[in-house]
């Protein structure tokens, strides 16, 4: 299940999505979620199926690897479609068990909360496998750097951000040893109920904050020996461009926004 995680994943390549530059693949994500929760229907699902099925496709990354990412969430896709499933009234009744009551409505409802929480996921993730972590922190900055203006540390804010998303897979992978240790001691996680299981997550818990302490204090010391002063007279190995690939990308966003609409008011 831990390696299962891939969100702060990076995989490097040379796709049309990869060569994006950075700041226009944070504008699409933001636009991908707020849009996403407009979707209500079928075919605003359908559209965006397609619509994200083409996009994993022009990252030329193994499908397996984005939808790996789904795995962690299982368990919450599950208890999101059974809440949905006997919490929403109305249409025709299909079962009835005491209190619980499963009716059409609930069933269409816990299906497109279903697929608007894969959506969700998939898509997102499609951000860190293609954008390098330093790449990333630019394009954060850059889009945040208006507010710098008015007093908002954009740089630590980026900073701050990218380091955190970037240790989520060197944390996950501190956690799946810290798990092979204890196992080979002879502890147990998987029988007992769920607090017994919850109590027998401390040895786990207490090396790993440890660990993840030692890591951002070694962190910390390698940016001051390396005179690490924030992002101030900061100059950049890569300059970030606006290109004609990126500005033929945005072009697209006003097409999957028309066609978001037409499905919502056509069906």
């Amino acid at each position: 299940m831990i390696r299962d995680i891939t969100l702060g994943q990076y995989f490097p390549g040379n796709s049309v999505i990869h060569r994006l530059d950075p700041r226009i693949k944070i504008i699409w994500t933001f636009f991908y979620i707020v849009l996403l929760f407009f979707v209500n229907n079928f075919w605003g699902f359908l559209v965006y199926v397609v619509f994200t099925a083409i996009i994993i496709r022009l990252t030329k990354i193994k499908p397996k690897l984005i939808f790996r990412g789904l795995r962690p969430v299982l368990f919450l896709l599950l208890f999101t479609v059974i809440v949905n499933v006997f919490m929403t009234g109305g249409g025709d009744v299909l079962f009835k068990f005491g209190f619980l009551t499963v009716t059409t409505e609930g069933l269409k409802f816990a299906g497109l909360m279903a697929m608007r929480l894969i959506l969700l996921v998939t898509g997102t993730s499609i951000l860190t496998f293609t954008t390098s972590p330093i790449m990333l922190t630019d394009g954060i900055e850059r889009l945040l750097s208006p507010l710098a203006k008015i007093g908002v540390p954009a740089h630590a804010i980026a900073m701050m951000m990218t380091i955190a998303i970037r240790f989520i897979p060197t944390i996950l992978d501190e956690t799946d040893k810290i798990m092979k240790a204890q196992k080979a001691r002879g502890a147990d996680f998987e029988s007992g109920n769920i607090i017994k299981r919850a109590k027998a997550m401390t040895p786990i818990l207490i090396p790993l904050f440890i660990s993840a302490f030692r890591r951002a204090d070694e962190l910390a010391t390698a940016m001051e020996c390396r005179c690490y002063h924030g992002g101030e007279g900061r100059t950049r190995f890569k300059q970030l461009k606006i290109r004609k690939l990126d500005i033929i990308s945005l072009l697209f966003a006003p097409l999957l926004l028309a066609a978001v609409v037409a499905t919502k008011y056509i069906f």
